[in-house]
């Protein structure tokens, strides 16, 4: 059985307890490897390894800095098809998945920061003839990463990429739920020439490893993606800390269908944005508002559609929905739909657990659920499932809409269907959520900022806002 090792001042070490966790495959239901129980003393030697490795790596040339990043990226390819693998042994989304979003994307978020950081722009202020005012900014320091499950490798670059090209030298905290990519990815970054304690991967429990991290006094920011209530947890610890913070946290995404949408492009793209990634994606539409005049229409479709999913094996190219990632996330989600039913909701189509034949019979699979009958307010469409599960309901006017999809503690994102410009920018205003796609979804452009409002999070990541988070802001006045 495969071992899982942290990577801690540039060697790869088991945890100092000498503890291991189980990790399982969620498609087979069986462990298939082991990742160290870390706590606090691993945290004290990655903080340690990091503040060593700090000055040098902060005031390296940017150039320097750009190449090994992009050597990374250049291993994150080299290494494809091992990556893409692991990101669905642990994760139990589909193989096609993984090979066509999370490692591509990857990639590209190295990539992209390695570049980003060689076209920097300071400002400067001419004050009549006095003074001239310009400003500077430095990394942060030993930052804290902490990634979620759902999109492994994918968001754990998302962080750590901008962190290592602002000159910030980091501890990061994989999921104990999918640490395979991350552990991959640690050897990718030794044989990139990543100096020692630039990086360090410490794998074990949020509790104790991620607790760690957060508290640890000589860590000055955090970011973090994950549930919102976690968020409030590490900020109610990391806040008066005066530590640096993003949270990038839950949501309940409305998805706005009016009748003068391209229906057939509206279908199916929600189909895509329902249950992509088994709808482990906080950026879901969870949530299908149609206008009354198309809503028998739509709803016959998309369950029509819906049906047709293939459920399966995440090996089998033909699979659409892959496993869920653990049996007790898989029980939470089966929980929801038996609210729902009890909530008055009647379940379209799925709502049960299923059976996969052969080696993937113990596996934690959902299908595919499309809930009608349901009000607002219900928990149901208040509470963030994270599952393969929707709800579908009708609206009559613009106003009511807007009404309803602002209607949740939540304020992520939201999708919008219309043919009409003016009631595409219209809508789009007055919705309170920080990432709007009209006519599309998960269509991402790396130099716009990333975050949501509400009980979704705090601060922005994504292009030059993440830079910014992980540095500090200096002016100088220099008088004439």
């Amino acid at each position: 059985m495969v071992r899982i090792l942290n990577y801690i001042n540039g060697e790869l070490i088991p945890a100092v307890s000498g503890e291991w966790l189980d990790n399982y495959n969620p498609a087979e239901g069986r462990v298939y490897s082991q990742i160290p129980d870390s706590n606090e003393k691993d945290i004290e030697e990655a903080v340690t390894s990091a503040k060593k490795a700090f000055p040098s790596w902060s005031t390296m040339p940017m150039s320097e800095r750009s190449d090994i990043l992009l050597k990374i990226a250049e291993g994150i390819d080299r290494e494809f098809e091992a990556l893409a693998k692991a990101e669905s042994d642990d994760n139990g989304k589909p193989l096609k998945l993984a090979k066509t979003i999370d490692i591509p994307r990857a990639s590209a978020n190295m990539r992209f920061f390695a570049t980003a950081i060689l076209h920097f722009e300071s400002q400067a202020h001419q004050t009549d003839q006095l003074a001239v005012n310009y400003t500077t900014r430095t990394p942060l320091g030993v930052v804290g990463c902490i990634s979620p499950w759902n999109l492994p490798l994918y968001l754990f670059t998302w962080k750590i990429a901008p962190a290592l090209a602002a000159g910030c030298t980091v501890v990061a905290k994989p999921s104990e739920l999918t640490p395979m990519t991350a552990y991959l990815f640690s050897k990718i970054c030794k044989e990139a020439g990543l100096p020692a304690g630039v990086l360090n991967i410490v794998h074990g429990l949020g509790s104790k490893a991620g607790q760690a991290i957060i508290e640890h006094p000589e860590i000055v920011g955090i970011s973090f993606t994950g549930g919102t209530t976690t968020g409030k947890r590490i900020a109610a610890t990391a806040a008066p800390m005066f530590k640096k913070l993003s949270l990038e946290l839950g949501g309940k995404n409305p998805n706005i269908i009016f009748a003068d949408c391209d229906f057939e492009q509206a279908v199916s793209t929600s189909i895509y944005s329902s249950f992509s990634n088994q709808g482990e994606i906080c950026l879901c539409g969870s949530r299908i508002l149609v206008e009354r005049s198309v809503y028998d229409r739509f709803v016959e479709e998309f369950i029509k559609r819906t049906k047709k999913l293939s459920v399966g094996d995440p090996a089998d190219e033909e699979t659409r929905v892959g496993a869920l990632v653990s049996e007790e996330h898989m029980n939470k989600v089966l929980s929801y739909i038996e609210l729902a039913k009890a909530e008055g909701g009647k379940v379209m189509s799925g709502g049960e657990r299923v059976v996969v034949r052969g080696r993937c019979e113990m596996g934690y699979f959902v299908a595919p659920t499309i809930i009608l009958g349901l009000n607002q307010q219900c928990r149901t469409n208040q509470e963030e499932i994270f599952g393969p599960v929707v709800t579908i309901m009708p609206f009559d006017t613009e106003e009511e809409v807007i009404e309803f999809a602002n209607s949740t503690a939540f304020g992520l994102s939201a999708t919008i269907w219309t043919e009409n410009l003016k009631k595409a920018h219209r809508v789009s205003h007055q919705l309170k959520s920080g990432i709007i796609w009209v006519n599309c979804w998960l269509l991402r452009d790396l130099r716009t900022p990333f975050g949501g409002m509400k009980q979704s999070g705090v601060g922005r990541e994504g292009g030059w806002e993440a830079l910014r988070f992980f540095t500090e802001q200096k002016n100088i006045c220099i008088k004439l």
